[in-house]
């Protein structure tokens, strides 16, 4: 399995989990502003103007800047108690694949 084909499925994968969130509950909406901000540093760092390959590339290094956004995006309070940066992750690069210049779902 490719590389790229791998993280199109771990991507998938953390779009249904928050799809299984739920519609409109306090843990979507968390996870959701989550994905955002994931998402906008995306942007940041890819560009406007990217192939599914070149994100796949960011995915394979993007555990330590994914994790130090969220830490950045929450509350001190709420810290101690992350557990979905996976999800959140592999959500907000399945978002930020959809503009890919070559994409296709």
């Amino acid at each position: 399995m490719s590389s790229l084909t791998l993280a199109r499925h771990q991507w998938a994968e953390g779009k249904r989990l928050l799809e299984e969130a739920g519609d409109d509950t306090a843990r979507s909406r968390h996870l959701l502003l989550l994905v955002h901000a994931v998402a906008d540093e995306l942007a940041r760092r890819v560009g406007q103007t990217f192939t599914l390959a070149e994100l796949a590339q960011a995915y394979d290094h993007s555990e330590d800047w994914v994790r130090d956004v969220i830490v950045a995006s929450i509350p001190a309070r709420s810290r101690a108690g992350i557990k979905d940066t996976a999800l959140v992750q592999d959500a907000a690069f399945a978002l930020y694949a959809q503009g890919a210049s070559d994409y296709r779902p």
